[in-house]
């Protein structure tokens, strides 16, 4: 076993949450399934339901065929791990294995799961089951740990190990209820995050969620649960209403218990005043002996106890959502029929058996636990554990109908009066619950209560759905759609919009940049990228978030109502997208950057990894891509949505295949040049449209930063493909600029010192050369250009070394930094890297200068300065450098604004020098 993931989003293989690990099979791979002698019909006998799958073949026993062909353990290990999860009650079905690129006998072994936990557990069973059927001389699985930490059987046992697999499959599985409601919400499109190891349930995205906890919905009213755990308080309040409720009182002692029940004459019911459940729960009483012994039960469970009349009839369960009455259940207590032969302990024992039954709420039905209860209903009936009732004989166990207790139900939904619809109605809204579980007494619920006697003797605040989503008897009532009907009425999906951006280089400013235009129109953005987590322009976590994560922390946040995600290849790679797929979708470009890494190696690769993002934008949304990369191109063949486009080749330079979707009506933002940096102009539905020119964006340097007017492009693509007006696309990109406060560590410019200082992230050789073509434009204005440098550890050795030869290419003085955590670099490697590269490219050994710490790099760059010069900081810690920036207090420091710069751009033309200068008051940069 040499690595895992889990995958809870779309990935690389596939669009549903899947667990991956990867194996190698060692000397196994010269041994498919056909040369093990034995293995297939051991495998088979373990697990005969084997013959189910279908696999590629499209038929039952297509699995088994493959099996006695010959396929190799990887391939089994999948299967294997999809039937343990099926015969533990998971329903998953779908799977994969592929081989690994280069790397023989190595597989990507991929199945479903629903919760990690036991989908992991599920994996290890499988590696050891297949493990432990294999010739003595090949068994040895390592690495296991990896998938699940925890004992299994030594040797192994297949039937212990399932039993460990439930257990914690209802550990972690969610309940009836909950799990209804969830699976609900999924068949309408709404998304679902789990927030706890509980039940505790988001529904939808941002601003549009709901929460759910089983039955309890984030619109419940606090008062309304409080009012129906009181009793007494609920029967004064349905009273009030009209609505029938049995008399009765509140006591405090067996004394007063007995004596409030020789004032309401006939049978009574003892419970606890603020119990649940059916606990402490004692009916039908007449005897004072009964009766304080009764009130003796509810005292366990509640200082105070109700004595009320016993209605006579059945137990029925009315649930009631959103003011709609939606099933009806009669509720029949737990209880045995005789044979004439077994005992009472015998028969519950083979009611127990029943696998709808499990402990607690975890199945359908609750099995039948022997308590005190149990044993004195029996006893009043004359009756023991030992004694064998008569065939066809009904025992109770029970005085109350749960299903929590061992109860049944039958279901009566069609049957019911429709006056007792309306009583039960009107009780839920009494009590002001959307979601109410009425327990209602009559002898016959087709009857009105009014004229057949009986009526509600208790609401319940947090109702389960077991007894009407499969009751023992009857049709099954799907109550979950009401629920989610009355969260999100038709036509609402609880979504908001999601706009997820990746590529190699730029798509930090692209995504500040969109989130700025959005925020533009009135949205509230939520925005995720490596210098944290933002909504609007508070930012909420300071961390690296271009992760699925730091994503998810967003589509929590009850504030956003427009999401803009920075997608990187890490996040991807270890699990996933955060979100089952994007309104829009955006890959900016794809360079050779991070390869070599969890098995990407090629740039080829690494498009295929980035085209996750836009093979996963929603059938009415929009893919935007850069029409000037070629790999990024070619993802128009499977990218979703409508197709939008950006380049910076317009008017007579634009490539064929952009033509012509252009002339089909698509969407492209294309710069079309001109004297002063060119024309944004908007194609679409056969329109052309001026967006604005490229200099009247400050972030663009009056034009002259190139890599920003792709990264406009692509933000104003994005958002006018979603549907935002071009008008307050050109006023938000006219007010996007160079301010560190705007945009930390992306294209800052502080001209405080005499010298002019950019600081920027470029952290790569591509990200370098753009900087550089900007760097040329601006070398008449300032003739030595310093640079301090560095790329991460992680790179290659030939990416360092290509980075320390643009560096050279590119600036007159080197200062060489390290990766501030070097990556697993030992000290100095990474800057002895760099030099290689830079004395490839010529670069002398004066001009070389070796710092490690960041900002002491940061300070020698600046103190090598002279008036006039331009200084470029490549940082890594970007708030620390800007600091420095700041503090920095230079030799000499002359007016270079007034005096210095007019002197060096007195020569060129005038439209340059005036965008240089700030003469035309729209270009000039700031700190």
């Amino acid at each position: 076993m040499l690595e895992r993931a889990v995958y809870r989003g779309p990935h690389l293989f596939g669009d549903m949450p899947m667990i991956r690990f990867q194996l190698d099979l060692g000397a196994l791979e010269a041994f498919p399934t056909s040369r093990l002698d034995g293995f297939t019909e051991a495998l088979l006998a373990q697990l005969p339901t084997l013959h189910n799958h279908a696999c590629s073949r499209g038929h039952a026993g297509g699995f088994v065929e493959r099996l006695h062909e010959g396929t190799w353990l990887g391939h089994v290990v999948e299967h294997v791990a999809i039937e343990l999860q099926s015969l533990a009650s998971i329903p998953v079905t779908r799977g994969k294995t592929r081989s690994v690129k280069g790397r023989p006998g190595v597989y990507n072994v991929l199945f479903e799961y629903q919760e990690e936990a036991p989908g992991l557990f599920a994996g290890r069973l499988a590696l050891e089951l297949v493990n432990a059927l294999l010739p003595p001389d090949l068994q040895g699985v390592r690495g296991l740990d990896i998938l699940h930490r925890g004992e299994t059987p030594e040797p192994f046992a297949l039937e212990p190990a399932l039993e460990q697999l439930r257990k914690l499959e209802r550990r972690t599985g969610l309940g009836p209820t909950t799990g209804s409601i969830v699976a609900e919400a999924r068949r309408r499109g709404i998304p679902v995050m789990r927030l706890d190891d509980q039940s505790l349930v988001q529904l939808g995205w941002g601003r549009k969620q709901e929460r759910i906890r089983a039955s309890i919905t984030g619109r419940t009213s606090f008062i309304g649960v409080e009012t129906a755990s009181d009793k007494a308080l609920t029967k004064a309040l349905l009273s009030k209403a009209g609505v029938p409720v049995p008399e009765g009182a509140v006591v405090r002692s067996a004394d007063e218990a007995v004596r409030e029940a020789a004032r309401l004459r006939g049978p009574v019911v003892v419970k606890p005043l603020d119990g649940n459940h059916g606990r402490g729960v004692t009916t039908g009483l007449t005897e004072e002996a009964d009766i304080r012994r009764a009130f003796q039960v509810a005292a366990q469970h509640s200082r105070r106890v109700v004595v009320e009349q016993h209605f006579q009839g059945n137990d029925h369960r009315l649930l009631v959502v959103g003011g709609e009455l939606v099933a009806v259940a009669e509720r029949i207590p737990a209880h045995v029929v005789g044979d004439g032969q077994s005992t009472v302990a015998e028969l519950i024992e083979a009611v127990n058996r029943d696998p709808r039954r499990g402990e607690g709420h975890e199945q359908v039905l609750t099995r039948i636990k022997v308590d005190e209860q149990v044993r004195q209903l029996l006893a009043a009936g004359g009756m023991t554990l030992e004694s064998r009732p008569a065939a066809g004989q009904v025992v109770y166990l029970r005085g109350t109908a749960n299903l929590s207790t061992g109860g049944t139900a039958v279901d009566r939904t069609d049957e019911i009066h429709p006056d007792n619809v309306c009583i039960a109605v009107r009780a839920a809204m009494s009590l002001g619950l959307d979601i109410a579980g009425i327990d209602f007494i009559s002898p016959d619920i087709s009857k009105s209560a009014r004229e057949a006697g009986g009526g509600i003797v208790e609401v319940n605040a947090a109702p389960g759905f077991r007894m009407h989503l499969q009751p023992t008897v009857g049709r099954p009532r799907p109550v979950a759609p009401a629920v989610v009907r009355m969260l999100f009425p038709k036509g609402e999906t609880g979504r908001i919009p999601i706009f997820a951006i990746t590529g190699t280089n730029g798509k930090s400013t692209t995504g500040r940049m969109l989130s700025h235009i959005l925020r533009q129109t009135g949205l509230t953005v939520g925005l995720t990228n490596t210098s944290g987590v933002y909504v609007n322009s508070e930012q909420v976590l300071k961390a690296d978030a271009s992760g699925p994560r730091s994503a998810r922390m967003v589509l929590h946040d009850p504030m956003v109502e427009a999401a803009v995600f920075e997608v990187a290849r890490g996040g991807l790679l270890r699990e996933g997208l955060a979100f089952d797929r994007c309104d829009v979708g955006a890959v900016t470009n794809v360079q050779p950057d991070h390869l070599g890494l969890k098995g990407i190696d090629t740039v080829q690769d690494l498009a295929w990894v980035k085209s996750v993002v836009v093979e996963n934008v929603s059938r009415r949304g929009v893919s935007i891509l850069n029409a000037d990369d070629v790999l990024t191109a070619r993802m128009r063949r499977r990218a979703g949505g409508r197709i939008g486009f950006f380049s910076l080749r317009g008017g007579t330079e634009t490539p064929r295949f952009l033509r012509e979707h252009i002339l089909d009506g698509g969407l492209a933002v294309v710069r079309e040049a001109d004297s002063g940096g060119g024309e944004l102009v908007v194609h679409q539905g056969g329109r052309r449209r001026l967006l604005m020119r490229a200099a009247e964006i400050p972030a663009t340097l009056g034009g002259l930063a190139e890599f920003n007017v792709q990264n406009a492009m692509t933000a104003a693509a994005m958002a006018i493909g979603h549907g935002v007006d071009i008008h307050a696309v050109r006023l938000a990109l006219s007010t996007f600029g160079t301010a560190f406060e705007q945009n930390p560590g992306r294209l800052n410019v502080f001209d405080g010192h005499g010298f002019r200082v950019i600081a920027d992230y470029a952290h790569n050789a591509a990200g370098l050369i753009a900087l550089r073509d900007l760097l040329t434009r601006l070398r008449p204005m300032y003739p030595r250009q310093i640079g301090m440098i560095s790329i991460p550890g992680d790179r290659r050795d030939d990416d360092i070394r290509e980075m320390g030869e643009v560096a050279a290419l590119t600036f007159d003085e080197l200062v060489f930094r390290e990766d501030p955590s070097r990556r697993g670099r030992t000290p100095g490697e990474i800057i002895e890297l760099l030099v290689e590269g830079a004395r490839k490219a010529g670069a002398q050994e004066h001009r070389i200068h070796r710092i490690s710490d960041e900002i002491h790099a940061a300070e020698t760059a600046m103190s090598l300065a002279r008036p006039g010069d331009l200084v470029v900081l490549t940082l890594t810690e970007v708030e620390d450098v800007w600091r420095s920036v700041l503090s920095f207090r230079p030799a000499v420091r002359p007016n270079f604004v007034s005096e210095t710069l007019p002197q060096l751009t007195a020569d060129l033309p005038e439209p340059i020098r005036r965008r240089a200068t700030g003469a035309d008051g729209a270009a000039r940069p700031h700190a």
